[in-house]
């Protein structure tokens, strides 16, 4: 393990994915299954190095953002438990890693996520056979507090919705952006004379048709 965080040290701290040019080298046999590919957002878990959860989750969050992936990798976890710690007979709360090594994803398997997540600096692979991604069955997510249940939209950036519940209920304005892992979309309303952007629930607005 040393050796191998050793190498993983040597890697550029500003390259969170392997060079493009690294994907023609690639043999045939290392891709991604066609049966493996899904078309909605599964849970997946990512193995990493000891100590580099919070870090590939940091480049997995720069690299969506750079690539503009957010509509097909939703959300990087590092689930984290609340428990006691007794330390010289004093009793504090402290929070510690549910999986330490591991990463959960929120994510539509497909050729790009698929080596962008594989390629992200400190990720070993998913878990699976052979590194085969295996998506978490329900009874698997429940225990860990996710939600499972996604609202499906018929809107998207650019497109004007109204709010029908809430705290901006009655309230009109145009969609900037979406995010799918907490399922909501942030508008601009007016708010002291100035337009402040808010995040509201896909369940809470409806799209006005034109």
């Amino acid at each position: 393990m040393a050796e191998e965080e050793k190498k993983l040290q040597e890697v550029p701290a500003e390259d969170s994915l392997v060079t493009e040019s690294s994907v023609a080298e690639e043999s045939s046999a290392d891709k991604l299954d066609a049966e493996d590919k899904t078309t909605e957002a599964k849970w997946y878990v990512a193995h990493t190095y000891s100590g580099y959860e919070n870090k590939v989750k940091a480049n997995l969050d720069k690299t969506i953002e750079n690539r503009h992936l957010e509509d097909q990798i939703l959300e990087v976890r590092v689930p984290l438990l609340d428990v006691v710690e007794v330390k010289n007979g004093a009793k504090k709360n402290v929070q510690r890693k549910m999986f330490p090594g591991y990463v959960l994803v929120h994510m539509i398997m497909n050729d790009e996520t698929w080596y962008v997540v594989r390629n992200t600096r400190g990720v070993t692979g998913f878990v699976g056979p052979g590194s085969k991604p295996v998506p978490l069955s329900d009874a698997e997510i429940k225990p860990l507090g996710i939600k499972t249940e996604n609202i499906s939209v018929d809107f998207g950036v650019g497109d004007e919705i109204a709010v029908i519940a809430g705290v901006w209920k009655d309230t009109a304005g145009v969609v900037q952006r979406m995010d799918f892992g907490k399922q909501t979309a942030t508008i601009n309303v007016e708010l002291f004379g100035r337009e402040t952007p808010v995040e509201i629930s896909f369940a809470e607005v409806r799209r006005i048709d034109g």
